[in-house]
């Protein structure tokens, strides 16, 4: 891929410097002549949504965890906007010791990258758009820390800005995203090198985000904490349970499954509640994010090992939960997915309300051959929710071997994961 653009970049950075009128002495311009990356670009989902919004908001502001592809996708739909990375230090101290006369010096579109770094250039950038309200799409941001973010655009940006997430890559955007491998794109393009990959990725992810959060002092009973909570994947969350054997107090835990959500490493998934007379479980269930993380902190390495495992069904439902908010996100929607589950053991895995399909309720079964008993929780709790429309879906692996079916039992469907993923799309 190749893109012309004016770009800040940390000093020492070979580019060709090109020297505008007067602002040589405040700042270093470069023009990027070649865009490097290994990997072919793969169309993004979300595409669709962020055009809509460069054409009906000022502000496109883009979360998501890192290395999801973020900065990818805005620097291929926008190949001739500026490019400003704020996780360099100099970048920093530049915005921070004069953030008007660094914008002045911008031609919009701009992309301004890890905006959470600086959010205080987002009261100053909302003066520009109050300026020239009618100009549309000027000014792009991403980030990879979701709630700070979000309420420094909920004080500054407030109607000015739309907010998108993109994460990891899904099966309906490439056949490459597997339950081994996940779908952060630089795992999918070296898939050999997953192992050092995730390895780096853990230890940025520490340095970084984990530090720039919050003063963690223990980085390695943190480490311990991810490889703690991938072991507990799918299950309901309990803090107690992941305190007591890392010697830490319960708000702890808290506090660091805070840092786990606003960097979108977590799936926390809700209890659905609706007025069935019955007694709930009130807590959330837990995932990591992305399959392929879950994966390499459980040391799986091989689809081999991953067909032996024991967390290979609850890494499957993880995979699902994940495609499935995929999908949401992917067309600029919000997050809707729930869980149902009572004190008397009925439980179903999904739910998802669809705005002209009703409410799925979802299993998502490991196994590659469904049987009729597998549809007993659905029908179950069917009977048990008001009278709206309903899909009853077990989603399962699919089968090279055996002859797909479709109907289970009366009014339950089972599809193929990858055919469940085409019909949420």
């Amino acid at each position: 891929m190749t893109c012309s653009a004016q770009v800040f970049l940390p000093r020492g950075v070979p580019a060709v410097m090109e020297l505008g009128s007067g602002i040589a002495s405040a700042f270093e311009y470069y023009k990027v002549l070649v865009y490097n990356t290994h990997m072919r670009y793969v169309p993004r989902k979300l595409a669709g949504a962020l055009m809509e919004a460069t054409r009906n908001f000022p502000a496109v502001v883009m979360t998501g965890p890192r290395r999801a592809g973020k900065t990818t996708l805005l620097r291929h739909l926008f190949p001739r906007a500026g490019y400003v990375l704020l996780e360099d230090p100099d970048i920093q101290a530049r915005v921070r010791s004069n953030p008007r006369a660094f914008l002045d010096e911008l031609k919009p579109p701009v992309v301004f990258d890890e905006i959470q770094n600086t959010p205080e250039l987002l009261n100053y950038v909302r003066t520009l758009i109050d300026e020239k309200p009618g100009r549309m799409g000027q000014w792009l941001f991403t980030g990879s820390q979701e709630a700070p973010l979000m309420r420094g655009i909920t004080e500054s940006m407030a109607g000015r800005a739309a907010i998108l997430q993109l994460l990891p890559m899904s099966v309906a955007e490439t056949g490459k995203v597997n339950l081994l491998h996940g779908g952060f794109p630089e795992v999918l393009a070296r898939p050999k090198a997953r192992g050092l990959w995730f390895s780096s990725y853990l230890q940025t992810y520490l340095e970084r985000d984990v530090r720039a959060i919050t003063n963690v002092r223990d980085l390695v009973t943190f480490r311990r904490f991810l490889a703690l909570l991938a072991s507990r994947h799918g299950q309901i969350l309990n803090k107690t349970d992941l305190a007591a054997p890392l010697a830490v107090t319960v708000p702890t835990i808290g506090e660091w499954l805070r840092i786990l959500e606003v960097t979108g490493q977590v799936i926390l998934v809700p209890p659905y509640f609706e007025n069935l007379g019955k007694r709930l479980i009130k807590s959330a269930k837990i995932y990591l994010g992305d399959s392929g993380l879950a994966c390499y902190l459980l040391g799986i390495t091989s689809t081999t090992e991953l067909e032996r495992s024991p967390f290979l069904g609850a890494l499957f439902e993880g995979f699902v939960a994940a495609e499935i908010l995929k999908s949401q996100t992917g067309l600029g929607m919000r997050k809707e997915l729930y869980y149902f589950r009572d004190q008397q053991g009925l439980e179903v895995d999904f739910l998802v309300p669809k705005a002209r399909a009703g409410l799925w309720l979802i299993e998502a079964k490991a196994g590659k051959t469904v049987r009729p008993a597998m549809a007993v929780p659905l029908i179950s709790l069917s009977r048990f929710l008001p009278t709206r429309r309903k899909r009853l879906l077990i989603v399962h692996r699919r089968s090279r071997s055996l002859v797909p079916i479709s109907a289970v039992a009366p009014g339950v469907e089972a599809l193929d994961v990858e055919r469940f993923i085409t019909e949420l799309n």
